[in-house]
This record gives structure tokens, sequence and C-alpha cells, in this order.
């Protein structure tokens, strides 16, 4: 099945961690049997990633439930094919009795690998993530050089943020529209701060669950009419991508509001996202129960589109989505979808900033989508991302702890023939957010369109 959902950078990349160890790391005494193990078990990692160890050999029964070994097997090819084979240990650096950090060198870059050791007697691997991969001499010319190479359509925006300017650092097609997922609902988040600062509501109001929807993992199974706070529905629809949160939020805020946000945040071709989609009439219009309705609404104008969303509100439901439908390739990403460019993006940005709540960016926080290696350089990291079947999105907001400039990394693939792998763009826009993080600052580029915020 298709979801519309984050891209949670770091986690997306592997991690199985149970969280009794994740709690409890500090609570046992470190023994030499235990730092010997480790330091066994980062070694071997040249092997493990070269494929001269077994899998059920290495990670203990927890991981190999959580990650089984044909999704570890792509994740491995898909490091290798991007930086080559495993070729040595720069550094292991224990953190604790059976957790620490290892540098795994690439024969083109640098990963690093968070490790963590199982209590068992075997002391198999319990936890292994990894954060992050460096390239040396690394630059924008060469990210984007690989991010052309990925079939189908991609475009990508690094940019430092200055009130309504826009100055790229790096970039490509960032004024073409993609298909982007989940990313639509900062526009939600936008219209939600705009009410609150308008004083028309308030982050503590508490409303009824009202609307549910696929790949919700904050409110699935939630009885209906649950009350929570807006702040609540906020912090799920951006952190865990909640289209329960998001659908909610839609129908209490209005459509016709957040497009109207939509316009002016600066979206260069709001048309294609009008009207705004909830996730579950996406769902629906994309299966195959609603083929009849689809190509009335692809090929209708705004308002035909429109009317044909209200004459069919009851039919348009969780309970009429066909799930089989998604089980296979992407589905009229090119249609039935919420558009964006990376210019487009860094305009949303720069508005969500100017809004100056610390609620909004509290909830962008929560999930920054690098984790804590890749996330050093910066005193804040927002993220959002977006993907199903065909389609994917990452974009994050961030203030460089060197200088206090404020910077927006956003990027877009889409592939309409066939579904596409999060690890080879992770890698890549990890790689575009480490260089933003030491540029010097850039010029306002000729033509670079500004920001664009109305109250």
């Amino acid at each position: 099945m298709a979801r519309f959902r984050s891209v949670a950078i770091a986690a997306a990349i592997l991690i199985a961690l149970p969280p009794h160890i994740a709690l409890a790391q500090t609570a046992v005494r470190t023994t030499p049997a235990d730092q010997a193990a480790f330091e066994r078990r980062a070694l071997q990692l040249v092997d493990l990633f070269g494929g001269k160890i077994a899998y059920s050999a290495y990670f203990d029964p927890h991981f190999q439930a959580a990650v089984p070994e044909p999704q570890f097997d792509a994740f491995r090819a898909g490091l290798i094919a991007q930086y080559g084979e495993p070729v040595a240990i720069d550094r292991a650096t224990a953190a604790n009795d059976r957790s620490g950090t290892v540098l795994l060198r690439f024969e083109r870059g640098v990963a690093t690998v968070l490790l963590d050791i199982g209590a068992a007697a075997d002391k198999r691997v319990s936890g292994l993530q990894i954060t992050g991969v460096t390239v040396a001499d690394d630059s924008f010319e060469k990210v984007a050089a690989e991010i052309a190479e990925l079939p189908g359509q991609t475009g990508f925006l690094v940019a430092e943020l200055d009130e309504g300017t826009i100055r790229p650092l790096g970039s490509a097609n960032v004024d073409r529209q993609f298909a982007t997922g989940s990313t639509f609902k900062l526009y939600i988040l936008d219209e939600l701060a705009a009410q609150v600062a308008e004083g028309k509501r308030r982050w503590s109001d508490v409303v009824p669950l009202s609307h549910f929807s696929f790949s919700s993992a904050g409110t699935a199974n939630w009885p209906a009419k649950t009350p929570v706070t807006l702040q609540t529905l906020a912090n799920w629809m951006i952190s865990v991508s909640d289209n329960g949160a998001a659908d909610t939020l839609i129908h209490l805020l209005g459509r016709e509001a957040i497009e109207a946000r939509m316009r002016r945040a600066g979206h260069s071709d709001p048309s294609r996202n009008i009207p705004l989609l909830t996730t579950v009439e996406a769902f629906a219009l994309k299966g195959n129960n609603f083929s009849d309705l689809r190509p009335a609404f692809i090929n209708g104008d705004d308002a035909a589109q429109r009317k044909l969303l209200d004459d069919n509100r009851h039919r348009l439901t969780l309970a009429n989505v066909d799930g089989v439908s998604f089980t296979a390739g992407p589905r009229f990403i090119d249609s039935l979808e919420w558009f964006a460019s990376p210019n487009d993006i860094a305009r949303l940005m720069v508005d969500l900033r100017a809004r100056r709540s610390k609620t909004l960016l509290a909830a962008m926080a929560i999930n920054n989508g690098v984790g804590p290696v890749a996330a050093a350089d910066w005193s804040y990291l927002g993220y959002k991302g977006g993907s199903e079947n065909g389609v994917l999105s990452m974009s994050l907001l961030g203030q460089r702890k060197s200088d206090g400039q404020w910077v927006v990394v956003t990027a877009s693939w889409n592939n309409s023939k066939a579904n596409v792998d999060t690890g080879p763009l992770i890698g890549l826009v990890t790689r575009l957010l480490a260089l933003a993080a030491h540029a010097p600052h850039a010029a306002p580029a000729p033509g670079t369109p500004p920001a664009a915020r109305r109250p």
C-alpha cells in the first residue's frame, strides 16, 4: 500500500534499537568484556557490509525481527552502489558499556555508525544506525551531478534565508513542480500558526479527532471524537506525518483558508494544489474504487474539481479506499498529488520562520530527520518529508551554529514509472546539509525571486 508519510532520514536509513536498551545505556557498569565486545563488533563492520559475515551471526533476534535480512541486504547494496566497497574502520569510540560511534570508511565516503551491543552472552548487535556519510572534497556540484543521475525527475535547492531574500548555494530545477507527498502539511501548519497569531485559535484549544486516514502513527485506532489539542495535532502531523491529524486540521481550519495561505506564502503554481486534497481524498481518487470519478477530477478545472469533491464527500472516505490498488508502483503522481517546486518550499520556509512561533518551530524539530550527528552543526533544525510510491521529498530548515544564519535544504525525486529507493536521496540530502553547514555566505543569484510573505 502506498503511504503519504514523513521521511525521517536517520530512521529511514536503518535502526533497530529497543526502548529498554536506549533508556538503560548508562545504568549498567562497563566491563572489560563489554568493551571488548563493542570493539570486536565495530571491527567486523567492514566484513558485515562487504557481505563476508552472516547476517544472523552479527545481529541479535530483536534486530532480525525489526529489520529482515532482505531489507538489510538492499540497504547494504545501496550504500555500496553510492559510496563503493567498505575498506576500513577509521575510529571506534565507546560511549558507555555497550554503545558507541564507529567511523566506517568506504571507497568514496566515511559513514558515521551508531552501534549497540546486546546484553546476551553472544554479544550480537541489537542496534545499528547510520546517521550520515561524509565525502572527501565534496561540493554542491558533485552532489548535483549525482542527484541528476537518479532515474526520473529531480530537483533541489540549498539556500540562505534573510527575511524575504533567498540566496542559493546550490540548486537544480528549482522552478519545476514536483509531487512532494506529505511535505504539503507545512502549509497546514502555516495556516494553523496564522490563525493562532490572529487570535482565532489557541494552540491549547481542544478539538475532536474528526477524520481518519492511512499511515496515521499517532491516531491509528483511536476512538472517533477523541479530544486532542491543536498543538498535539500539529505535533503528530509533522513529526510522524499523521494523516488523520492532517485531515482533521484541514476540515477544522478550512480547505480554502489553507489554499489562500499557500498563495500568500508565494507558491508559484497554486492551481496544482487547488482544491487542496485531504489525504483520504487523494487515496480514494487514486484507487480502483473511484476509477469513475478520477478522469473527471484530473481533467476538470479548479471549480469542477471542488464541486466533484463536495458532491462525493460522503463517498470519499477511509471506508471506501481500495488499499489493494497501492501495492505495486506509482499511481497518478503527476496529477493526483500535492505539488511544489524547490523555490516554493524555500518561500514557504521563509513564511514559517517569519511567524516567530516557538510552537511551530518546536513541532518541526521533534523529528529533525537526520539524527544527532548530522544535526551537530545546527542550533536549530526542523524537518518535514514526504513519500509514496514514486515520490520522495525532504526539506529542512536550519540555523547554523557558526554564524546564526538560517538555511533551507530541500530536494524532490519523482519517478512515475517505478518506486524510488529512499537510500540514495537520503545520503545526498545529508551531504547537502553538511555542505550548507560550512558554506560561506552567498550572494543572491541574478533573477532570484524574493520570498513572499503576507499577513
